[in-house]
């Protein structure tokens, strides 16, 4: 493995910045300082740009297994190293599903052959798979997943006894998609009897509304009070919701957690007149109300991890009507270009988006040894230009879906390099596969 030195660059890391120097080797930040008097087989000018940790997203869908016409764990991954992802946690709604550990493990092989960056995957739980569910091993896996909504796939757990045996005895985090299935179906039947196929996507947040989100994440909170179950709830979409969660106590500390996916903090409702299905997702987009409560709730640490959920469907699937078009967004080559927008309105730090992008997410889940630009850690590093302008473009798209909402967008900041565990995977525009990714472990 190539060594790395990393010259005069803006170090983000810890609510700080400083300038300085990072030496890599054997894949682990070996040295940081001034001007360190070092050479290395790879030498990187950073002068006047930002080196943070890579970006650590816990939500997304690579759908490999069985959905490769949408993506693979291989092209997405490659987009999520050009836009600073050096790690991913991806569900398990796939097909087959990863409901057992055979199937887990299964899928941790495809990351292993083809995943450029950092990899780990969701166990799934169903109404009847809890002996699965109990053996998976916590330092090897980031978290059960609990859709405790019917979202893309079939997946739902609705029965009482099996969510309290979930809540009770899962041996690690428990991750929850929440929408109170009883509501969104009461509301699509509603809407279906008046409008039939003259619904558009505008009518989403009608039926998966915020009282399908505040019931299903209330229902959450008390299971995991009572159980004092470890529970990250995903995607929270409505102001009614951030009541539930608490920031007197540090992140380390919280038994709740909460994550925020930058489409949220950036769509409402109005938008669905300019995108249509293509910002159709589970949560929905809601209100410019909601959607302007949560910023300040990430800032004051209500809501933990930004994350993606990125989500990938074809043209052709995207393009039917709206009742027949599957819900989810292409946007983990986006994230932090989302997030750096925020910062050049002077909504939010540049610490503040390392932190919630960065560090949280490695504690949060207790990754082990990622997430912090420090000597001792897996070198996962992204260097950004904070200040250069350009053009979202079919060209420049690495989803093999090969669209995204934000085509002909001009963005200010952009990602030139992106290290994964100590290999410069990401640089000048072009990806180097010659190593791929690692498998995340987890200090539990």
């Amino acid at each position: 493995m190539h060594t790395i030195l990393i010259r005069n660059a803006r170090i983000v890391n810890r609510g700080k910045i400083r300038e300085g120097d990072l030496f890599v080797r054997a894949g682990r930040i070996e040295k940081i300082g001034s001007a360190l008097n070092l050479t290395a087989d790879i030498e990187l000018d950073a002068r006047g740009l930002h080196l943070i940790p890579g970006i650590i997203d816990d939500q997304v869908h690579f759908r490999e297994p069985g959905l490769t016409h949408k993506a693979t764990i291989a092209s997405e991954s490659r987009a999520a190293v050009a836009g600073g992802v050096t790690s991913f946690m991806e569900m398990p709604n796939v097909n087959p599903p990863s409901v057992t550990q055979e199937l887990l493990e299964e899928k941790y092989g495809i990351g292993a052959r083809s995943s450029l960056a950092n990899y780990s995957f969701y166990m799934g739980a169903t109404n009847d798979n809890i002996g699965e569910v109990i053996r998976t091993d916590p330092r090897r896996v980031c978290g059960i997943k609990v859709f405790m909504g019917s979202s893309t796939g079939n997946m739902l757990v609705d029965a009482p006894r099996t969510l309290e045996r979930i809540f009770a005895d899962a041996p690690m985090l428990v991750a929850t998609h929440c929408e109170d299935e009883a509501t969104v179906r009461e509301n699509t039947e509603h809407y279906k009897k008046l409008y039939g196929d003259q619904m558009t996507a505008a009518f989403h947040p009608r039926i998966r509304n915020v009282k399908a989100c505040l019931l299903s994440s209330s229902f959450a909170v008390n299971l995991a009070r009572r159980h004092n179950t470890r529970l990250h709830i995903l995607h929270i979409s409505t102001r009614d919701e951030l009541a539930l969660f608490d920031n007197t106590v540090p992140l380390a500390q919280k038994r709740i957690t909460a994550e925020v996916c930058v489409h949220h903090l950036r769509f409402h409702s109005g938008d669905y007149a300019r995108y249509g299905n293509q910002i159709k997702c589970n949560p929905a987009v809601k209100s410019r109300a909601h959607r302007d409560a949560l910023l300040p709730a990430l800032l004051d640490d209500r809501l933990d991890v930004i994350a993606t959920d990125h989500a990938p469907h074809t043209w052709a699937e995207k393009s039917q009507p709206y009742l027949q078009a599957p819900s989810g967004v292409p946007l983990v080559q986006h994230s932090l270009n989302i997030m750096l927008d925020f910062y050049h309105a002077g909504k939010i730090s540049l610490e503040k988006i390392v932190e919630k992008m960065c560090h949280a997410p490695a504690i949060a889940f207790q990754v082990q040894d990622r997430g912090f630009v420090e000597e001792g850690y897996h070198a996962d590093l992204a260097l950004v230009d904070v200040n250069h302008r350009w053009t979202v473009s079919s060209e420049n798209l690495y989803y093999q879906c090969g669209w995204s909402p934000f085509v002909g967008k001009q963005f200010r900041g952009k990602v030139l390099s992106t290290i994964v565990s100590g290999h410069l995977a990401w640089h000048e525009g072009r990806f180097n596969e010659a190593k791929m990714g690692e498998r995340l472990l987890f200090d539990r």
